[in-house]
């Protein structure tokens, strides 16, 4: 890959598709971001809308690209029904290496990304599959971020379960390795910290660094779910979610460290307590 191609970054202004953009930009590379909305703040790069509900927005996406980060259509059970479509139009337009982001609890032919994971290597002559474990920054941001300040808790259905935290940074930085490195890794990835910790644990470095108890609360897999459905996600997508973290409560399917990021960035990946260290002033109670 030469810094003259032009990538292609969908999620534009998510947690990894943002970090990727800057990332390629600092490294020289010209980029387009792509979403619903704007370019991320502070952005300098071609941004374009794209959604992947309207295949009218496609075309101007994949023009003169070479290479994608591909981030799919979020809450949705089966995407490869969009996805594998705007794959093959990738490819006539000329399109060579594409980037999945999917996760670590999802194995190739699973479900949501599994089935786009399954069929890329037949799609597109070179390609990755990112799958991070759960992103560390979930406790800055989303619920996780909301219940610590409101109420110094984490509410799961993991139980004592323990997962492989990992920064969202360490997951760009694999992702761009994939995107711009000569020879292409034609593989799946996944990145895990160099620890794996329960959330009651995670708690305790999280509160270390900031002061104050935060305490992990365990419900049912039932419960987890009726509370994301009250917040409008659909029943297949929230029963899904939570048995994840059934999974990870009763299989422990996130309990993995793996060497990803140090193998293929040259660097560590970041530790829970640095990352908590580093955001302590996020979780500070005045």
């Amino acid at each position: 890959m030469v810094n003259n191609s032009k990538i292609l970054v969908t999620g534009g202004r998510g947690k990894t598709g943002s970090r990727i953009a800057k990332r390629l930009t600092d490294l020289g590379y010209a980029v387009r971001t792509a979403d619903r909305g704007t370019s991320a703040p502070g952005s300098t790069n071609e941004h374009v809308t794209f959604d992947w509900y309207d295949e009218t927005t496609y075309e101007p996406a994949i023009k003169n690209v070479d290479s994608i980060y591909l981030v799919g259509p979020l809450a949705v059970m089966d995407p490869s029904k969009m996805m594998v479509p705007f794959l093959e139009r990738a490819v006539e337009a000329g399109v060579r290496r594409v980037v999945l982001l999917s996760s670590a609890s999802v194995p190739e032919g699973g479900p949501v990304f599994g089935k786009v994971h399954q069929v890329i290597g037949q799609l597109v002559p070179e390609w990755a599959v990112l799958r991070p474990s759960y992103f560390m920054q979930n406790f800055t941001e989303g619920h996780h971020g909301a219940q610590i300040n409101s109420d110094g808790v984490m509410i799961t259905a993991t139980g004592s379960g323990r997962v492989g935290f990992v920064d969202a940074d360490d997951i760009a930085e694999v992702g761009v390795r994939a995107l711009i490195d000569e020879q292409p890794h034609n593989t799946d990835h996944i990145i895990t910290g160099p620890d794996s910790f329960s959330y009651a644990e995670a708690g305790e470095i999280i509160g270390a660094a900031a002061g104050r108890t935060i305490q992990h609360v365990n419900i049912s897999t039932e419960e987890l779910a009726a509370g994301m459905m009250k917040f409008g996600m659909a029943e297949d997508y929230a029963h899904f979610l939570a048995g994840l973290d059934e999974a990870i409560r009763l299989h422990g399917t996130e309990d993995q460290v793996t060497d990803t990021v140090q193998r293929v960035t040259g660097r560590p990946p970041k530790s829970l307590k640095d990352f908590a260290i580093a955001h302590a002033s996020h979780w500070k109670q005045n």
